[in-house]
C-alpha cells in the first residue's frame, strides 16, 4: 500500500486492502460499544479517522455519488484522478475548518419549499471519513425497529414491521401517527455534542458552519447541516432511545394498567414514526407525554398538524401507504396522495416533452414508472399499477394525437404502438441504433413480499456477514430484478468486481463493461460482459487495462 506522500495515482490505491482494513476497525468498535467500553471505542474511531484507507474510502464515496458534480460555496469538484489522491492528504483533524454550506431550497407539496445545505467537497469527504467511525457505533446502539438512513434497511422493512404489528385479530387497534417538527433544523446542538460519540472539535465545525443563500452568510445555532452525509445519522442518534424508553415502561404485567396489555409498538422511519396501543386514551394520556418529554431534551417537539391518533378501522398513512383494517384484515394500498403525485409527475413530463423524440420521452417516463412500482410491489398494488397503467396510456394516446392532427387514428396507431405479447397498446419508439424501446407498464411488475431485516441484525458486526451475504443473492436475483442481465452477470462474477476484488453491492451505482468494445465488433451478450464499480470501469479505460471474464461455471 503507499503511503499518502508517495501516491503516484488515484488508481494504485488498492482498494481491496482499504476496505479490508476499514471493516475490521469497524468490528473493533461494534465489539467495543457492545460491552460498554466507551473508551476503547473512541481510540479505534480516532485510529480508523487517522488511517489512510478511511481517507481513500471516504473521497471515493463522496466522488462516485449522486452529488459528485455539484459544488459547495467553493464551486470545486473533485474529478480528476490527481485531485483525488490530493484529496487524502488534506483531510486532517489539524487545521480543520469547515465551509459554510450553500443553500438552495427545493418545491415540497402543498407550495412548501425544502431547505438543503451543500457542503464543500472536502467537507463532505470529511464528514464521510468520519461517518465511517460513527456508523458502527450508531447500528450497535440504534432502535431495533429504526429502519430510515440505515445501512441494509429502507422503508419496506418499516412497513412490513407494521404488517406484522398490525395484522392479527389480537393486534392494538389504535396508531399515535406521529411527525417531528422541523428536525433537521432544531436538533439541540448541545445535545448532540454532549452525547455523540465522535470527535467534538469536529463536530462541532459541522454545527457552527452556518450557510450562505443570496450571498448572505447566516449563522447556525440550532440543528445538523442538512445535506451533509452525516447529518441522518447525527439525527438517528438523537432519536435513538424512544422504543427502549417505551418498552422500559410497559414493560411487565406490574406495569399494566388494570393488567391489560398496553400493545405498545413502535417503528420509525427517519423523523416519522408510529405507535401502537390499545385504546385513544393510553396512547393520548401517556404515550405522547412521554415522547414530548424525550423529544424535548434534544430541542424537538411534535407537529401538532402532522401528529393525530387514529382507529385501524379508519386507515392511516405512512411512508406513501395507507394502512387500513377492512373486518379482520389489514390490507397495505399505496396512498390516495402518492398515486395523484406520480401522475402529477408523469403528465408533467409528457406536458413538457411535447416535441421530443419518442424514444427519449420513454428513457424520461420509464424509471418513474419502474421506481414508483417497484417501492410499491410489497403492497396490495395490482389494481392501482392497472389504474396508473391505464392513465398513461391516456396520456401516450393524447401526446401522440397531438403530434399529427391530420392523420386518422389507425396511422397513429401503427406509428406509436404495438403489440407485445398480450399486449396489443404498447407505446414505442427507435433509438439511435434503429432498437425498438417499449414504455414499461407498473402491471408487467409482480407483487412481491419483502422479507423484513432482522431487528437486531448489525452491518458492521462480523457474526452477521453470511445473514447479509445471502440477503444480498436473494437481493440481486430474486423477483423483476433476477430476470434482469445485471443480475444474472453478478451471480456468474459471485457479486465480486473482477478489478478491486471487492463486493458489488449497490444496485443502483454499476457500470457494465465489455471485454472487446463494440467499435470492435464487440456484441452486448453476456460472454461480453462484466461489471464493475463506476472507479473501477474509469481505471480500465483510463490505463488500457485488460478485464478477464470470471469463471462463472463454478460459481453457480
Amino acid at each position: 500500500m503507499a503511503s499518502p506522500d508517495l501516491i503516484g495515482h488515484w488508481h494504485d490505491i488498492d482498494w481491496a486492502s482499504c476496505h479490508k482494513k476499514i471493516r475490521r476497525l469497524q468490528a473493533r468498535i461494534v465489539k467495543a460499544v457492545a460491552e460498554g467500553r466507551w473508551r476503547m471505542a473512541k481510540k479505534l474511531q480516532q485510529l480508523l479517522t487517522r488511517s489512510f484507507s478511511a481517507r481513500a474510502i471516504a473521497v471515493k464515496r463522496v466522488t462516485e455519488n449522486k452529488g459528485k458534480k455539484t459544488a459547495g460555496v467553493d464551486g470545486e469538484t473533485l474529478s480528476t484522478p490527481a485531485s483525488k489522491a490530493k484529496a487524502i492528504t488534506t483531510l486532517k483533524k489539524k487545521g480543520y475548518r469547515s465551509s459554510p454550506l450553500r443553500r438552495v431550497e427545493i418545491p415540497k407539496k402543498k407550495g412548501e419549499k425544502r431547505k438543503l445545505g451543500i457542503p464543500t467537497m472536502k467537507d463532505r469527504a470529511m464528514q464521510a471519513l468520519y461517518l465511517l467511525a460513527l456508523d458502527p457505533v450508531a447500528e450497535t446502539t440504534a432502535d431495533p425497529n429504526s429502519y430510515g438512513f440505515r445501512p441494509e434497511r429502507a422503508a419496506a422493512d418499516a412497513m412490513q414491521q407494521g404488517f406484522i404489528t398490525l395484522s392479527r385479530k389480537s393486534s392494538a387497534q389504535w396508531v399515535l401517527e406521529a411527525d417531528i417538527k422541523g428536525c433537521f433544523d432544531n436538533i439541540s446542538q448541545e445535545w448532540l455534542l454532549k452525547n455523540i460519540l465522535i470527535d467534538r472539535k469536529i463536530l462541532k465545525e459541522w454545527l457552527k458552519a452556518g450557510f450562505i443563500y443570496k450571498g448572505k452568510f447566516t449563522e447556525t445555532i440550532t440543528g445538523t447541516p442538512q445535506g451533509g452525509i452525516i447529518s441522518p445519522t447525527l439525527a438517528n442518534l438523537a432519536l435513538d432511545g424512544i422504543e427502549k424508553m417505551l418498552g422500559q415502561h410497559f414493560k411487565t404485567p406490574k406495569q399494566w394498567k388494570d393488567g391489560i396489555n398496553p400493545k405498545v409498538n413502535f417503528i420509525r422511519y427517519a423523523d416519522d414514526f408510529i405507535i401502537t396501543g390499545n385504546s385513544k386514551e393510553l396512547l393520548e394520556n401517556e404515550v405522547k407525554p412521554l415522547i414530548e418529554s424525550f423529544l424535548k431534551e434534544r430541542g424537538l417537539e411534535l407537529s401538532p398538524e402532522k401528529t393525530k391518533i387514529t382507529h385501524i378501522n379508519e386507515g392511516f398513512n405512512f411512508l406513501g401507504w395507507n394502512f387500513r383494517k377492512y373486518g379482520s384484515k389489514l390490507l397495505i394500498k399505496p396512498a390516495k396522495e402518492s398515486v395523484k403525485s406520480i401522475l402529477k409527475k408523469l403528465r408533467g413530463i409528457f406536458d413538457h416533452n411535447k416535441t421530443a423524440k419518442t424514444n427519449n420521452l420513454i428513457y424520461l417516463v420509464n424509471p418513474v414508472i419502474t421506481g414508483w412500482a417497484n417501492y410499491h410491489k410489497g403492497t396490495v398494488a395490482k389494481e392501482t399499477f392497472n389504474h396508473i397503467d391505464k392513465e398513461i396510456w391516456k396520456k401516450t394516446w393524447q401526446w401522440a394525437k397531438r403530434r399529427h392532427p391530420k392523420k386518422g387514428k389507425t396511422w397513429i396507431k401503427e406509428k406509436y404502438f404495438k403489440t407485445i405479447g398480450n399486449r396489443n397498446w404498447s407505446f414505442f419508439g427507435n433509438d439511435k441504433g434503429g432498437q425498438s424501446v417499449e414504455l414499461a407498464t407498473m402491471s408487467a411488475i409482480p407483487i412481491e413480499r419483502h422479507i423484513k431485516i432482522q431487528a437486531d441484525a448489525n452491518p458492521y458486526d462480523p457474526k452477521y456477514e453470511q445473514y447479509f451475504e445471502k440477503r444480498l443473492y436473494v437481493k440481486m436475483t430474486k423477483g423483476s430484478v433476477g430476470k434482469t442481465k445485471l443480475a444474472r452477470l453478478w451471480v456468474q462474477q459471485k457479486g465480486i468486481c473482477p478489478v478491486c476484488k471487492t463486493r458489488i453491492d449497490d444496485v443502483g451505482n454499476i457500470n457494465i463493461h465489455h471485454l472487446l468494445e463494440k467499435a470492435k465488433g464487440g456484441k452486448d451478450i453476456n460472454s461480453n460482459l462484466v461489471i464493475l464499480h463506476p472507479n473501477c470501469h474509469r481505471n480500465v479505460h483510463s490505463r488500457k487495462l485488460e478485464v478477464s471474464k470470471p469463471d462463472w461455471k463454478n460459481s453457480l
